[in-house]
This record gives C-alpha cells, sequence and structure tokens, in this order.
C-alpha cells in the first residue's frame, strides 16, 4: 500500500502523487456496505515528534464536483495547524455526503466517490476518499460521521504509535469547513443544538474563511460555537480562491471550460459519464455563494 512517508505528513517529505500516472496499490472505496474497508493506505502510522497531539482533519460535503479549493483547504488547515497549533496532522479524508441529501445538482454517489479519489490519487501523497457515508441506508447527520471516524481510528485501530515506544495514544479528529457551510449553523432548523455541541465540544472544527465573510464576528454572536471557541481554528485565506462547485457545474451546461478549477482526472471523468450537462438547478442556488453541504 502507498504508505504515508515515516517522515510524517507535517515534514513536507511524504509520497507525492505522480500527476500522470495513479499510484500503484491505491485502495479503491466500495460500493456496497458489505464490501467497506476503511482506508488507510495514506493514514500515518506513528507519530514523528511524541510531544504533539495526533489529528486526523475530515471533510464532509457535497463534491459535487470536487474542485482545487476543495483540495487547497487542506493544505491552508495544513499551514495553519503547523503554526498555530501542537497538533501533528496524520491524516486527511473527504466524506462525501449520501444520495439522501437529495440536493439539486448533486451526482450518484458512485461518480462523487470517484472524482475525489481521483483528485487525490492525481495530486495529493497524503488525502483520501472514505465512502462509508454514501453507503449508508439513511442520510447520516455531520455529528455521527465524525463518530465513525472516531469508531475507525480509535476504536478498531487504538489510535495511533508514538515515536519512541509500543504504546498507542489517542487520534483527535476536527471537521474541516468552509465559513459558508458555519454560518449556516445559524440558520433555523438546519443543525440540531445537541449536534453542534457534539461536533465543537468533542472534536472541533477547522474552518476556511470565504470572500465577504466574517466568521471571527459569527463566532462572537453565536452562543454555542462561542462556547467552544477554544476547539475551533480560524483559516484565513492568504490567496483568496472561491471556487464554487455550483458555478462549475453552470459552466458545464453552458458548455463553457472549467479547466484549472479542478483536476484534469476530474474534468476528464465528467465528460467520459456526461456529469451534470442535462441536468437543471433552481435559480436562487446558482446565485447564491452558499453550499452547506
Amino acid at each position: 500500500m502507498d504508505k504515508a512517508d515515516s517522515n510524517g505528513i507535517e515534514s513536507g517529505v511524504f509520497n507525492t502523487a505522480d500527476l500522470e500516472e495513479v499510484p500503484h496499490g491505491v485502495q479503491r472505496q466500495a460500493t456496497v456496505l458489505e464490501d467497506y474497508q476503511f482506508p488507510t493506505h495514506r493514514l500515518q502510522d506513528k507519530m514523528v515528534d511524541d510531544s504533539k497531539v495526533p489529528l486526523v482533519i475530515v471533510a464532509c460535503g457535497s463534491f459535487s464536483p470536487i474542485t482545487y479549493l476543495h483540495l487547497r483547504m487542506f493544505e491552508m488547515a495544513l499551514d495553519s495547524i503547523r503554526e498555530d497549533t501542537n497538533y501533528e496532522v496524520i491524516g486527511g479524508y473527504y466524506s462525501p455526503v449520501s444520495d439522501f441529501y437529495k440536493k439539486k445538482g448533486l451526482a450518484n454517489s458512485i461518480h462523487r466517490v470517484r472524482m475525489c479519489e481521483l483528485a487525490c490519487e492525481r495530486t495529493s501523497g497524503w488525502l483520501m476518499v472514505d465512502s462509508w457515508e454514501t453507503l449508508q441506508p439513511t442520510y447520516t447527520r455531520t455529528a455521527l460521521v465524525l463518530d465513525h471516524f472516531n469508531q475507525e481510528l480509535n476504536q478498531n485501530r487504538g489510535g495511533i504509535f508514538n515515536t519512541t515506544s509500543k504504546s498507542k495514544r489517542k487520534i483527535e479528529i476536527m471537521l474541516l469547513a468552509g465559513g459558508d457551510l458555519i454560518e449556516s449553523m445559524g440558520e433555523p432548523d438546519v443543525w440540531a443544538d445537541d449536534d453542534l455541541h457534539h461536533i465543537l465540544g468533542k472534536y472541533g472544527c477547522l474552518i476556511v474563511e470565504r470572500t465577504g465573510s466574517d466568521v471571527r464576528s459569527f463566532l462572537l454572536s453565536h452562543d454555542i460555537m462561542y462556547e467552544h471557541r477554544r476547539n475551533i481554528l480560524v483559516i484565513k485565506q492568504l490567496i483568496y480562491n472561491d471556487i464554487s462547485s455550483t458555478k462549475v457545474r453552470l459552466f458545464l451546461r453552458r458548455n463553457m471550460s472549467v479547466r484549472y478549477l479542478l483536476p484534469n482526472s476530474v474534468i476528464r471523468y465528467i465528460k467520459e459519464n456526461d456529469l451534470y450537462v442535462h441536468e437543471t438547478e433552481p435559480v436562487k442556488q446558482v446565485l447564491d455563494r452558499k453550499e452547506y453541504r
């Protein structure tokens, strides 16, 4: 398997993906729950620095399709964590939402999982895709998705080995989200208060600011988020990138170029499977920048 380099992710010395050839041994995700296996082929198997806290980053969303912004979010988070925290990032995961989310413009989960796999295989040496959420018989709330990662990483695998001993330690998990998703936490009837307490209190959140958003003011005004503010890290974009999956789908319907907005492997897959071209979406959804999931 394509194991993460023993020098670790944060050192910058890890197996980089070949941009032309799919790396050998990369595990494809199952399409039925009976065949599901949690992906660990790029998960760091031991700590580089025992003084740090092991962390796995999880991004939940539609990824219809995955864009370069979705990929950049992980790299921005990695930089911010290295600079401002005592975490050591040992892995990163995309968890595409299930088809039961029933949002306009949502391609079948088999396609969305595969596009995420292609993006990770061709552009990253440490990111992975987990299809568990898409294989569930009903829509799965984000809080339960994070519980699934905790089960796999800490209960089933027992955490991660220390550098100098054979003992294992617990892996922390944080949700990676854009500022628009966080602002949705203030919308009535979108998130249950119990779920917000669970996500922010037990796990924590990495928030990437988007153009025009004021995440810090929002955190100050939101009671639950302010209560858990020490578990929230706001990541400022130093080079703003507002690529939107909604706008990408619009471009595809209008026969406009999407080159340099998403990886070539994803563009090729979209064309081969004739995705998005024949779909329609409400005008309000197209004009709205917010993509909560």
